[in-house]
């Protein structure tokens, strides 16, 4: 199912073959909460710009407009018109993130939508019967997401609830791929390691999630607090105990900086919110650093977001005119925005499969650090 087709040092080349077609390794995956990429990005656009997966989550695609309404409709890549593979997170984030709507006990979670107020109650079990209803082609197991600073005997705690959450989505998975009435049979299942930033904790929890054999493992609970140091730090610390012939998810992360620095670990499945969210607010990424197009300086600017770039918008719009966009407020700006970061993020991740097969990651992640943390021009 996964093939390590090449390493190189620790990084990774690894190709993950799914019902819903091969993902290259390493990967950035697109993040659609809600089913949709913020910044009026269709599906279409995404298979432009060379996207692999789609990231949608579990929690809010439940909230609205109900998996059992997504299921009725034939599973999420039916809804949304894609048929290349989706990951949906477990909502076990959404316990860290709502942290003022929801109460943890063994069973799972008790929340109030924030919508509209509403009791909701959401276990291991929930979050299985959720994501099987969207059909997804990798499911996350349910967790729960403490602060990176926690203390030593919550996070202890919060990490012996997961691994036994964990088993308990792993029993409901085998059980709900039976069923004749289940969209998506052959769906695949994650674990999350999690701890903090506790190394000894981290380590064990990742011996003990390898255990099961899943179909890949994430590290999860990072950059929610910590330093960028004391990410790495534990991703040297974790990642050697996690099954190297399995797909290796680091949640949540990050810049490019952030990526290329985590592939030299070990890690091969990324996702993160900073390229929509950075390019809705006029924030593109480039290789001599990131612009803000909102700045003066590109009122009059007649170049591409970035010369030579082949995505669609720098093949045919202006600073001067996306900057204008934006500062009209008109939704076309974001839009542009967010396909070029979207594209510069995929290209990227394209560039360092290259870099691995030709044995030549090390020198290709010293020069790119350096060229996306540069000064703009």
């Amino acid at each position: 199912m996964y093939e390590l087709i090449k390493r190189d040092g620790l990084a990774k080349r690894g190709r993950l073959d799914t019902v819903h077609g091969v993902i290259e390794t390493p990967v950035f995956m697109n993040v659609g909460t809600a089913a949709a990429i913020k910044g009026a990005v269709s599906t279409e656009d995404l298979k432009k710009i060379g996207t692999q997966v789609e990231l949608s989550n579990t929690y809010h695609l439940h909230v609205r407009p109900g998996d059992n309404v997504i299921k009725k409709l034939g599973g999420i890549h039916k809804f949304m018109v894609w048929d290349r593979p989706v990951l949906t997170d477990s909502g076990g984030f959404q316990v860290f993130s709502l942290a003022g709507l929801r109460r943890i006990k063994e069973e799972g979670v008790y929340f109030h939508s924030h919508i509209d107020g509403r009791k909701i109650f959401m276990g291991p079990e929930e979050s299985m019967q959720i994501q099987s209803n969207l059909a997804s082609t990798i499911a996350m197991a349910f967790d729960e997401c403490p602060s990176s600073v926690a203390d030593r005997v919550y996070m202890e705690q919060s990490v012996d609830r997961t691994t036994r959450w964990l088993r308990r989505c792993k029993t409901e998975m085998e059980r709900l791929s039976g069923l004749s009435d289940t969209i998506n049979k052959n769906q695949l299942l994650f674990g999350i390691n999690q701890g903090g930033i506790y190394e000894d904790i981290r380590i064990r929890h990742a011996k003990e999630i390898a255990e099961l054999d899943l179909d890949g493992y994430a590290v999860g609970g990072l950059a929610v607090g910590e330093s960028h140091e004391e990410m790495y730090r534990i991703l040297d610390a974790v990642v050697p105990y996690l099954p190297v012939n399995k797909p290796t998810y680091l949640m949540g992360v990050g810049t490019p900086a952030n990526i290329l620095e985590a592939v030299d670990r070990g890690v091969d499945f990324f996702d993160c919110v900073y390229p929509s969210r950075n390019g809705r607010h006029g924030h593109v990424y480039t290789n001599q650093g990131k612009l803000n197009l909102f700045n003066a300086k590109y009122e009059m600017d007649t170049r591409p977001i970035e010369e030579g770039c082949q995505c669609p918008v720098c093949q045919t719009y202006s600073r001067a005119y996306i900057r204008h966009l934006l500062k009209a407020k008109e939704m076309l700006g974001m839009r542009m925005c967010v396909l070029h970061n979207l594209y510069f993020y995929n290209t990227m991740m394209t560039e360092i499969r290259g870099a691995i097969e030709a044995g030549a990651y090390k020198e290709y992640k010293e020069e790119k650090i350096k060229k996306v943390t540069g000064a703009v021009k």
